[in-house]
């Protein structure tokens, strides 16, 4: 799978997704302070998945209509790289063929899946 790591994301993160044979660019590593609405349309012309825990891609998306190609919202009261990976397995295992078309928060006790 592809995916667009925004720079709110640990490292780590990026580096387990590597380590499993996904295709990353880390924004933080190739386009340092891009704003966000140019990392929304940078994940739509590359066909990424953006993983965040920026709300205002929410914003971007569901005020503003702007279009994207799948987004991860990290939304947890533990914010650390670990917490995260876990998350990310379960959906890779449990709601990967949603990944690319639906705006996923990821919350301490459930995963919304929004159109």
């Amino acid at each position: 799978m592809k995916f667009l790591i925004d720079e709110s994301v640990e490292f780590s993160v990026v580096s387990f997704l590597r380590s499993t044979g996904h295709d990353i660019i880390a924004i933080a590593e190739d386009f340092p302070s891009l704003q966000d609405a140019d990392v929304l349309r940078f994940a739509v012309k590359e066909r990424r998945i953006l993983i965040t825990n920026d709300k205002d891609f929410g914003e971007l998306i569901f005020l503003h209509r702007l279009p994207h190609k799948g987004v991860i919202f990290f939304r947890l009261s533990k914010e650390d790289a670990g917490s995260k990976i876990e998350k990310l397995k379960l959906l890779l295992q449990t709601y990967a063929k949603k990944l690319p078309r639906f705006f996923i928060v990821v919350a301490p006790d459930k995963i919304r899946i929004r159109t």
